[in-house]
């Protein structure tokens, strides 16, 4: 029961971080339409560069961990409030329509393991800036139910990529929340963290 509430928390997590992921992997995959493998590879790929995010995340925050003082821990609630802050401003502004940015990191790029890991990877440094306050916060026995819950799904958003490939609408759909979710989540987790660590005198 201790690591039920880490589980929904890294669920909830992974989904609003990794929606916008859903469109850039649908795109990979109406490239590959037909080609045989392309499952495979795009599957490989976004673990390989996943992998990358995730083991960059858990190495800052160790870092963070032992070399700041505890009290300054807290205070990393302000980069996913910033992100989030940043991420409702662009969306109000309309200044969050990704469409072509997402058609141009997939343009002209052949269907690789590799070239799916660097896309997958470059488009995670908000995961970075997310992920490491959190895990600068919690347990090893936490960060460890986030890391399998994160790889778990993994597997889901490519395949839910692959069926949104043939599906344009739910792809819309998801687009146009992901606007929402993604600022109201940092925003909320920023808020959370500050106030649990005594961020200011909370």
């Amino acid at each position: 029961m201790e690591l039920l509430a880490p589980v929904l928390q890294a669920i909830g997590l992974f989904m609003a971080t990794n929606i916008d992921d859903i469109i850039v992997l649908s795109l990979f995959f109406a490239r590959g339409a037909g080609i045989r493998g392309t499952t495979a590879k795009i599957i490989a790929g976004q673990y390989l560069g996943f992998g990358a995010i995730l083991v960059a995340s858990v190495l800052v925050s160790l870092g963070a961990a032992t070399f700041l003082p505890e009290d300054a821990i807290a205070y990393f609630g302000l980069i996913p409030l910033a992100l989030g802050l940043y991420a409702a401003w662009k969306a109000w502004r309309g200044d969050d329509d990704d469409d072509d940015d997402d058609d141009e990191k997939v343009a002209g790029k052949s269907i690789s393991v590799w070239t799916v890991a660097g896309v997958t990877f470059a488009n995670g440094g908000d995961n970075i800036g997310v992920y490491v306050p959190v895990f600068v916060t919690v347990g090893t026995g936490a960060i460890i139910a986030y890391s399998i819950v994160f790889l778990i799904l993994v597997a889901v958003l490519v395949l839910l990529a692959k069926f949104v490939a043939t599906r344009k609408p739910i792809a819309e759909v998801l687009e146009r929340w992901e606007h929402v979710l993604f600022p109201l989540v940092l925003i909320g987790l920023g808020v959370v963290i500050l106030v649990e660590g005594g961020a200011f005198g909370l």
